[in-house]
């Protein structure tokens, strides 16, 4: 189990990062030691997105996003 502290420390035992491209994003999925739970190609837009997070059906208190002019 991963522990972050924010205003109150927060347990996370699943978390993701996104590779925002054009068309396609990678989205990958870890749980707390760090395996793959899921990893995916889905097109790139809000509406896939927040389509494939709650299709998950998983809490994920953490999300990273690529840092680049697509992101």
């Amino acid at each position: 189990m991963l522990l972050f502290f924010t205003k109150r420390p927060i347990s996370i035992d699943f978390s993701g990062g996104i590779d925002v491209l054009v068309e396609l994003s990678s989205v990958c999925i870890l749980n707390a030691s760090g395996r793959i739970v899921r990893e995916v190609k889905i097109a790139s837009g809000p509406k896939a997105f927040a389509a494939f997070l709650v299709g998950l059906g998983l809490p994920l208190p953490l999300i990273g996003v690529e840092a680049g002019p697509l992101s």
